[in-house]
Formats: C-alpha cells, sequence, structure tokens
C-alpha cells in the first residue's frame, strides 16, 4: 500500500498521460463547433513602409469567403480601445494589430481571410495582394548597429562594486573575450490559435487560447474590447508547449476574438509553422567578459559588458550581464547593460531568459581562464564559490552547488578527463570533456487555490494555472494528496479556466512554488471545515477535538482517541453535497532577507570527427539541487528536455535574417534545426538532496528553466578540449570548426 504520507517525492505516471495518448486531450485548435469560421491570417512582406492598398475583391469572390479584415474596414464596425496594453508588454507602445497603415517589421500580420473553411480561408489569402508605399531598408542586424545601444529607461543590471578597473592592473592573469548568440526561437509543437466566441446577447466572449496562462488574454481580450473581465471567459486546459512564446497573448487571439465579435459566429485562427516565428525571440546578443585573477586562479575583478536587440516599439530587458555578479566570490565588479533597438518584432522570454545567455559567456570564460592559469576548470570554480549573494548582499536560502559539483564529477568520471585539447582519441573521433555551472532564480508569486470535497469522499482543487507539458496537472494533485491526507486516486486538479482562483502564468519554473504553495495552503484550510462537519455528524468521537488533535490520513478523519470515519463517511453523514475552501499564498516575508536560487553542474563529453568538423555529444551528466523534488519522474524529464534544448542551442539552432528586407530566411523547421531523438545519447539526472524551509512551505525551487542553463557553455568547453579549438560564437557549425 502506498504511503500516502509521502506522496511528494515520489514518482508518479500523469494523471493526464492517458488522453495524450489516446487523443482526447483537446487542445486549443482541436476545439470545434459546428458553426465555426476560420480566418488565415495575412503577413507583411516588408519590414518598413506604409501600406497603400489591400485588394481583397478576387479573394471575396471566392465561395464560401465570408470577409477579409484589414485596418480599413474594421473602425466603423467594432469600437477597440485605443489606449489597451498587453498586460506582459514591456515598456514602450505594444504593437496594436489592424491599428494603422504603418509596417513595423517584416511578416506583421496586417489583414485576415475568413472562410467556412480553413482551406478556403488559406487559398484566397493568396488571392490578396497589397500595394506598399514608403518603403524603408530595415535595420536588422545587432552587430551592424552597435554604435546605436543606449541603456536610457532600461532595467539596469545590478550596481556595480569595488574598483575593478583599477583590480585588472594586479591581476597576475586576465581574460578578455566576445560571446555571440544569435536569435533562437520556441518552436513548441502546438502551434498557436485561438477559438473565439462571441454572445451578442450577454456581450461576452468565451475564448479557448494557446496561452501560459489564462488571466493574459482575459486582461488582453478584456483591455482591447472595453469589457469587463468577468465578460472575457478563457480556458485553456492542455497546452503543447510554450517555452515562454505563450507569456504574452499572440496576434491569433486578437484577429479571432475581433472576427467573432464583428460576425458573431464562432470563428478559430490557427498560426502556421511559419507565422510561429514571426513574433517573439530569444534576442541575439554580443557580450564581453574580462575576468581577471591572480596566479592561483582567485578572481579579483570581474566586468560584463552585454548588448541585446530590442523593437523599435518595445524595450525589452533581460538579466544578462547580473548572473557575473552573482555567480563567483569577487568583490571588484562592474555590469552593463545595453538594447539596440532594430526594426524586429520585439523579442520575448524564452526558457531561462537572460541565464541561458548570460551564464553561457561566464562559463565558457571561466574555462578559457582556467586554461591561462593551467588548472582544472572544476578546481577554479571551487576556489571562487560563493557564500552569499553579492549582488544583494544576502545570504543564499540554501545552496548544495558543492555536492552539484561533486556527484557529477564522481558519476561523470570527471577525474579521469585530459586537460591537453586533442588529446583523447577514438578512430578518427576527437574525445573532449566539459563542464558548466546552472543557476536559475527560485521565485514565488501570490497564488490562489480552491478545494471541494464531495459527499463521495473526493478532492477537488483547482487554480487558473496552466500545463504546458510540465505537469502540472499531477504534482498539484500529489501536493494536495499529501496535504490533505486524501489517496492520490481521488484527487482531481483542475487548471487553465479564468472561472478559477487567480494563478500566475506558467514560466519563470516558479508554478509548484507559488500554486503549489496555495494548494498546500487551501487543504489545510478544508481540514478545519471538515472537521466542523464532523463535530456535528459524530459528536461523540469529535466534539471535544481540537484541529490539532486530529489527523487526516488515507482518506480518513482521525479523532484524539483514535477512532477514524473515512471522509466519505463524514461527508454522507452530513446534509452537505460538498464543502469549500479557498485561499490565497504570498512569499513569506522570511525570503526578502534571503536570496532563492536552484544550481546545477552540467558534464559534458563529446566526439568531433577531425575531417568533417561533426559533433556529437555522447554524454551528458547534470547534477541539479532544487529544493524538494515533488515528482522526480516529471522533474527529471524537464531536465533531460533542457539538455536536449541545450545541445540544439550549441550545435544548431539559428535564426538568419535577409538583412536586406528584414525577413527571417529559415522559417521553418526544415532548415531551423534543433535537436531530435538522434543528437540524445546517454543523458543522466541526478537530482542532490537540499533541504530549504524559507524559499516557500514546500521547499521546492522548481526545474523547468535550470535543466538548459549552462548546457551550451559545457559542450562548447568539451569541444574546446576535443579540438583547442575555442569557439566564442553560438552555434558551433561545421564551418567554425574546419
Amino acid at each position: 500500500m502506498e504511503d500516502i504520507k509521502n506522496i511528494i517525492g515520489k514518482k508518479k505516471n500523469r494523471v493526464d498521460g492517458d488522453k495524450k495518448i489516446s487523443g482526447r486531450a483537446n487542445y486549443t485548435a482541436d476545439h470545434h463547433l459546428e458553426n465555426s469560421k476560420h480566418g488565415y491570417i495575412i503577413n507583411a512582406t516588408i519590414a518598413k513602409g506604409k501600406i497603400a492598398k489591400i485588394h481583397t475583391e478576387t479573394a471575396l469572390e471566392v465561395e464560401g469567403v465570408i470577409e477579409v479584415f484589414t485596418h480599413l474596414n474594421i473602425k466603423d464596425r467594432v469600437k477597440l480601445n485605443d489606449d489597451y496594453s498587453d498586460p506582459l508588454a514591456p515598456p514602450g507602445e505594444p504593437f496594436k494589430p489592424l491599428h494603422d497603415e504603418i509596417i513595423k517589421f517584416n511578416h506583421q500580420p496586417i489583414a485576415m481571410v475568413v472562410a467556412d473553411t480553413f482551406e478556403i480561408a488559406r487559398y484566397a489569402a493568396g488571392l490578396v495582394t497589397v500595394e506598399y508605399i514608403k518603403v524603408e531598408q530595415p535595420t536588422t542586424e545587432l552587430k551592424d548597429n552597435l554604435d546605436k545601444a543606449t541603456d536610457k529607461d532600461i532595467q539596469a543590471p545590478p550596481p556595480s562594486r569595488g574598483k575593478a578597473e583599477k583590480k585588472f592592473e594586479e591581476a597576475k592573469v586576465i581574460l578578455e573575450a566576445e560571446y555571440h548568440i544569435p536569435r533562437e526561437y520556441h518552436n513548441p509543437m502546438e502551434p498557436h490559435a485561438t477559438l473565439a466566441i462571441w454572445h451578442e446577447d450577454d456581450e461576452a466572449f468565451i475564448i479557448y487560447d494557446k496561452i501560459q496562462g489564462v488571466a493574459s488574454s482575459q486582461g488582453y481580450i478584456a483591455g482591447i474590447f472595453g469589457l469587463k473581465s468577468k465578460k472575457v471567459k478563457v480556458l485553456s486546459p492542455f497546452v503543447g508547449g510554450g517555452f515562454g512564446s505563450g507569456l504574452r497573448p499572440q496576434y491569433q487571439l486578437f484577429f479571432a476574438a475581433l472576427a467573432s465579435k464583428i460576425l458573431v459566429e464562432p470563428v478559430k485562427v490557427s498560426m502556421t509553422r511559419q507565422q510561429m516565428f514571426s513574433f517573439g525571440h530569444r534576442p541575439a546578443s554580443i557580450q564581453n567578459l574580462k575576468l581577471g585573477s591572480d596566479k592561483d586562479g582567485k578572481l579579483v575583478a570581474i566586468k560584463h559588458e552585454s548588448i541585446c536587440e530590442t523593437s523599435k516599439f518595445e524595450s525589452f530587458n533581460e538579466s544578462i550581464s547580473d548572473w557575473s555578479g552573482l555567480m563567483y566570490e569577487c568583490e571588484d565588479v562592474e555590469l552593463d547593460y545595453k538594447l539596440v533597438p532594430l526594426d524586429n518584432y520585439t523579442p520575448m522570454d524564452m526558457r531561462g531568459p537572460g541565464g541561458v545567455s548570460g551564464m553561457f559567456a561566464l562559463e565558457c570564460a571561466m574555462d578559457e581562464l582556467a586554461g591561462k592559469i593551467g588548472i582544472d576548470p572544476l578546481d577554479l570554480r571551487l576556489i571562487n564559490y560563493a557564500e552569499k549573494d553579492q549582488n544583494e548582499d544576502k545570504p543564499f536560502s540554501s545552496k548544495e552547488l558543492r555536492k552539484c559539483y561533486t556527484t557529477a564529477a564522481t558519476e561523470f568520471g570527471w577525474d579521469n578527463r585530459k586537460p591537453e585539447p586533442r588529446s583523447t582519441k577514438e578512430g578518427h573521433q576527437l574525445v573532449g570533456h566539459g563542464m558548466a555551472t546552472g543557476v536559475w532564480e527560485a521565485m514565488q508569486k501570490p497564488s490562489s487555490a480552491k478545494a471541494e470535497l464531495t459527499s463521495e469522499g473526493e478532492l477537488i482543487v483547482s487554480s487558473a494555472t496552466a500545463d504546458i507539458g510540465t505537469g502540472t496537472y499531477t504534482v498539484m494533485a500529489q501536493i494536495a494528496a499529501e496535504s490533505f491526507g486524501q489517496k492520490f486516486e481521488d484527487v482531481t486538479f483542475k487548471l487553465g479556466d479564468t472561472d478559477l482562483p487567480e494563478a500566475p502564468i506558467e514560466g519563470g519554473s516558479y508554478t509548484v512554488s507559488s500554486v503549489g504553495s496555495a494548494v498546500k495552503l487551501v487543504c489545510a484550510e478544508l481540514q478545519k471545515e471538515l472537521l466542523k462537519v464532523a463535530k456535528k455528524s459524530f459528536p461523540e468521537e469529535f466534539k471535544d477535538n481540537k484541529f490539532e488533535d486530529v489527523s487526516f490520513y488515507d482518506g480518513e478523519i482521525i479523532s484524539k482517541a483514535g477512532t477514524s470515519k473515512s471522509f466519505k463517511e463524514v461527508m454522507s453523514a452530513s446534509d452537505k453535497e460538498s464543502i469549500f475552501a479557498k485561499a490565497d499564498a504570498k512569499p513569506d516575508k522570511k525570503r526578502k532577507k534571503h536570496s532563492c536560487y536552484a544550481h546545477s553542474c552540467v558534464m559534458v563529453e563529446v566526439n568531433v570527427d577531425e575531417d568533417l568538423g561533426m559533433v556529437s555529444v555522447t554524454r551528458v551528466v547534470s547534477a541539479v539541487a532544487a529544493g524538494k523534488i515533488i515528482n522526480p519522474k516529471t522533474a527529471e524529464s524537464q531536465i533531460l528536455g533542457g539538455i536536449t534544448w541545450g545541445i540544439g542551442m550549441a550545435l544548431e539552432e539559428e535564426g538568419m535574417m535577409d538583412n536586406r528586407y528584414g525577413r527571417l530566411m529559415n522559417a521553418n523547421l526544415a532548415e531551423y534545426h534543433v535537436a531530435i531523438q538522434a543528437d540524445v545519447k546517454d543523458h543522466k539526472v541526478i537530482f542532490v538532496e537540499e533541504e530549504d524551509d524559507i524559499v516557500n512551505p514546500l521547499g521546492a525551487k522548481g526545474v523547468g528553466e535550470i535543466g538548459l542553463v549552462g548546457v551550451a557553455a559545457a559542450i562548447a568547453n568539451a569541444i574546446y578540449n576535443a579540438t583547442g579549438k575555442i569557439i566564442r560564437s553560438l552555434p558551433i557549425t561545421l564551418d567554425k570548426l574546419i
């Protein structure tokens, strides 16, 4: 029999897994009404200019076409708030679809055909022609526009400390290097889609949307159409991956809602794979690192300058330079961060935003410094191990990074590594070993949850969070089962509905920390309600029992005297169909006095073909300290996914822009390469035990981001060990190695 006191921490299969593998999990585009209409969005083919005319006549003649919406024909048919704001928009002026004739970026959505079927809409869209005027040469390349870099009105990194420039004069060893990361794109398996249903009688929307937090879409649509939030119900029960692309509402939501409201018909709009490249991406960055140390490797000064891209209408900020002030002990640190506005769409958060980019540069620089000094890369990191957060001058809530280092080194066999490049060879394959550190902030956001115990003894817990494939349904059910004392199979968790208690977007690795804390709290509140019912239904057993006198275990409430009644018995003996509780959880004040982070050590083995330069990542060990692991099975899956993505980031992923036209040339999965099954070899994940009673009531730090941070750097470092070639520009492709 399962020990229900220890459901948290047990490997559990996904409760939604059966629906997913059987095809019964309805994603957004799977929802359909008999009278649904279909929209197909038309995108601009220039990056900078104005629309002179949009010729829709031929398209409107096609049988089955209902309307072609443009900026010219909507203003008299629907009232749009001109000052609405995307709730998650960065500073600036958020892009407003169909607002006017101005083109701000290539692939900008400029029109939509609505028809009886998707196929008709797509065909008719090809018949729409657009005339442009005042077409200008766009500015889309970061490295060619560094003179336009600015720090005006952007979020600054932590303040510099000490006197780094003076300390560099005293350093015995100095490493200076420039690192480049290209644009990278999210590419979740499920494209963005929306089904919008406008109810004219109620003046209200019901919307199915692919989003990482239903409140985002609700606020966006309510703002655009001047509606109260309760008039916009958003549903998103299943999300086929997001990685940050679903944090902000994307433009298909606007088009679907607009068309539905004007036509008073349900309208479904699905993005094509090419359109998935037209909004948001990890921003290209150029980072300059300067490290100074004494002869033994102790850091005496760090300087980290980052320049990233943003759009010309919003200032998207990432914490790229911050990590160099946090990661290693150093009293003299100078950090800088600037943005270059370009004629692109605004970048957006992408798995491990800022941390993935900043730690790539820092961890590669640390390895290069170790090489110059002549010491082991792991030893260099241990020499400079930080016992506190120097950026904020706070102790860590917990930090088991040393254990990560030793655990990974033992499992990987780091002591057998040969430090001299090109010293290990198997046939035509050069073998290299590399490592890097990973770190990610363990955040918690205010969150709410509701719990219900039915007359049948079923526990139903709910919150308006999301499950983007991370296992939210499952881990929340585990938290609820153990917290309430219920059998796991008798717990149901509901999410993805704006009618449920408010929750933050699923991102930043804080869903378990935030929503899980609310679930734990609400279960305690529901236990109190159940005791009240038990006292009335079974006064002899429970009348004189205080809450602290009773226990809840295996679906039973147990009195101080040791007598017990099942939850179902208690409820059946009452006149109640169900009992409820609601709770709001927020970060504890003690968090403010500490810095909360998850850490990891990634060690990698690569094979590099001596003649062809082809790289294969043959072995990866990732040791992770992320507090309490709620479900080791789903958590391991998260880390494995991060490792796989890290392979793609290091070796394959690159958005390639034709800067003459500001148009992405490889906006498809044939030419934008990502890691696939053949790239995945021997990957091992080890969770290092870490107790933390400060980070949140569960002691959990989250694992979504930490699995990716450091992987690309470890691969680059391993490639150097194999070949002797330092590659500072991602991805590391054949042309850079040969």
